[in-house]
């Protein structure tokens, strides 16, 4: 961990915080051991529209551009790069399809960035809209036109700080081929980063002082393509700026190569800083830091992007009111309901969910949907109140075994509130209260058949639950099959394909007991013959064959009481419901009645 240090001191500023090879020095040591030219590099990544400061720890752009105007004052040899994924997440950009947040990063002065796969999520001929509003380049060198292999955008420029001559390229992850909306993408080829980064930086070596990789790549052990495993294979690279899978690197790693790995986390909660020494023709020192909301206290977020973030987000009052559909009732979408029950807006979000992936089965979580919509018209500010975390859609493929586990899991607090509670579309089940958590789910169907606990379903869900958010960590064992956009535009879209006939409560989710636990009983009496025979989810359990040398001992017959059941007294008697249904000859296990007497032995 980097040591705390006064951000007024300029000099302070102009040394790293973090030695990435040999741990923390202190800003006195850094001016000693390195000599020759000073650069910095500043970097974000995954920033997804997060555009103003929050107690979760998201400054802003606002405040990031303080913090980089503190450093660029300290050196002018500074540079600024995205790592991807920055135009999309927030309504800040959704709204006007990333055109807000292109607006910002020109007033903060980047430099460059990488297209992540978000960024494509308004589909690439937006991307290269705004790419023509940008005032620094988009690069990728491994995203090309399928029909004939070209490039779509410059994979690399070189900039001269202080006659050091800086080599930037930029890659994207393959993953963007179904970690957007297929046809987001459609006529888009991502090759082989490693392959693609191996040419480069041999095209660069000669032409440059400093190689920088910018990459929207990631760390994560699921994906077949990360950042580590390129920087096995590839030597030559100075700097690896990484993005993708949002990991915090405080400190950066050093590869075996001597590349410096660094990546800022997500959502503006750090700015990633690289300090670089260059002399006699060479980096002579590397060092890594990130600066966070608590470091930064001190620092005022920049006036002139504080401004500019304020205008764009009162110029969307009128988009958010713009109308999307009409509700002919209520929306319901009450904390306590919503996370303890099956409700109309539930069903709803479930429906977009899995219309916008063409899923199975569409899953979301009660907690996440945090207001109701009255009747009447429904705006997409309304839309936006139901669903303002900016979460993604994302599918997975999960067998029926995980998918009843998960269910379990919503249900395990049941009647009671949970913000896991499910809300789901294309499967239907019962909840037995009686039952121990874990053991609640029954009768569950997919589609109208019966849930196979082998087959794998496509399960379209929230990236938040995809993680294994709400303890839902059966889930979180599961690769991304494909993301298609965010929750909250998915809802607009399917409200507006519905054209007013919005779903009803309608039986997905109800509290029904299973055979073993009986419904309670009540003060009608037990009729003599049902109209049918009961099916049983468990087959009867043979009687056990009589030992003549121990008898067993008679027991007094019980007296039933309300609110027993049949599983009940068994369970308290040390016996099973199968045998107190013979041995009384009670036709209808689910109906006894207060006063009833109830042999317990034969």
């Amino acid at each position: 961990m980097f040591k705390r240090f006064k951000w007024l001191g300029a000099a302070l500023l102009a040394v790293s915080l973090i030695a990435a090879s040999t741990g923390t020095v202190t800003a006195a040591e850094a001016a000693t051991t390195a000599a020759g030219k000073h650069i910095t590099l500043l970097h974000t990544n995954d920033m997804h529209a997060r555009a103003v400061e929050s107690t979760s720890g998201e400054m802003g752009f606002a405040k990031l551009s303080g913090i980089i105007d503190s450093y660029r004052k300290a050196n002018p040899n500074t540079l600024l790069l995205d790592g991807g994924d920055a135009v999309h997440g927030t309504t800040f950009a959704t709204l006007v399809t990333g055109e807000s947040v292109v607006q910002v990063m020109n007033k903060m002065g980047y430099d460059a960035a990488v297209p992540g796969n978000h960024e494509y999520n308004y589909g690439y001929e937006r991307l290269l809209e705004l790419e023509n509003a940008m005032t620094y380049p988009l690069l990728s060198a491994n995203t090309r036109v399928t029909k004939d292999q070209s490039l779509l955008y410059k994979p690399y420029i070189i900039k001269e700080v202080d006659g050091v001559k800086i080599g930037i390229f930029g890659l994207t992850t393959p993953e963007t081929a179904y970690k957007t909306h297929p046809n987001n993408v459609k006529g888009l080829t991502f090759t082989d980063p490693t392959k693609e980064a191996k040419a480069i930086v041999e095209e660069l070596k000669d032409k440059t002082d400093i190689i920088v990789a910018v990459g929207h790549i990631g760390q994560d052990a699921a994906s077949e393509d990360t950042s580590l495993k390129l920087l096995k294979e590839v030597s030559g690279i100075d700097v690896f700026i990484d993005g993708h899978s949002h990991t915090v690197l405080k400190d950066g790693l050093v590869a075996g190569n001597g590349t410096l790995l660094v990546s800022a986390g997500e959502y503006t909660k750090y700015l990633g800083v690289v300090d670089l020494w260059f002399d006699n023709g060479k980096v002579i020192k590397k060092q890594a830091a990130l600066i966070d909301q608590k470091e930064a206290a001190a620092i005022q977020p920049n006036a002139e992007v504080a401004a500019l973030v304020a205008d764009i987000q009162k110029s969307q009052e009128t988009i958010l009111s713009q109308e999307v559909g009409k509700a002919t009732g209520k929306l319901e979408g009450t904390r306590e309901l919503v996370r303890a029950s099956e409700t109309n807006l539930g069903n709803l979000i479930a429906d977009a969910i899995r219309d916008a992936a063409g899923a199975d089965i569409g899953l979301t979580n009660g907690g996440g949907i945090r207001a109701s919509i009255n009747e009447g018209v429904i705006t997409k500010g309304d839309v936006i109140t139901v669903l303002p975390f900016g979460n993604q859609i994302v599918t997975l493929k999960v067998t029926g075994a995980d998918l009843k586990a998960a269910l379990e899991n919503g249900v395990s607090d049941y009647p009671n509130p949970k913000g896991a509670f499910p809300q789901v579309s294309g499967i239907a089940f019962k909840i037995d209260a009686a039952k121990p958590a874990g053991q609640r789910v029954h009768s569950v169907t997919v589609g109208g058949k019966p849930l196979d606990v082998k087959k794998q379903y496509v399960v379209a869900t929230n990236d938040f639950m995809a993680a294994g958010g709400d303890e839902y960590v059966m889930l979180g064992h599961y690769p991304q099959a494909g993301m298609y956009g965010s929750l909250d535009e998915a809802l607009i879209a399917y409200i507006e394909k519905l054209d007013g006939t919005l779903p009803k409560v309608e039986g997905r989710i109800t509290a029904a007991a299973t055979v073993a636990q009986e419904v309670v009983a009540t003060s009608e009496p037990e009729p003599a013959e049902p109209a049918t025979k009961p099916e049983l989810e468990h087959k009867p359990e043979p009687k056990p064959e009589p030992k003549p040398e121990a008898k067993p001992e008679a027991k007094p017959d019980y007296t039933v009481k309300k609110g027993d059941t049949l599983w009940s007294i068994a369970r308290t008697h040390g016996t099973t419901w199968q045998q107190l249904r013979d041995i009384n000859g009670i036709k209808n296990p689910n109906l006894i009645h207060p006063g009833q007497k109830i042999k317990l032995s034969a």
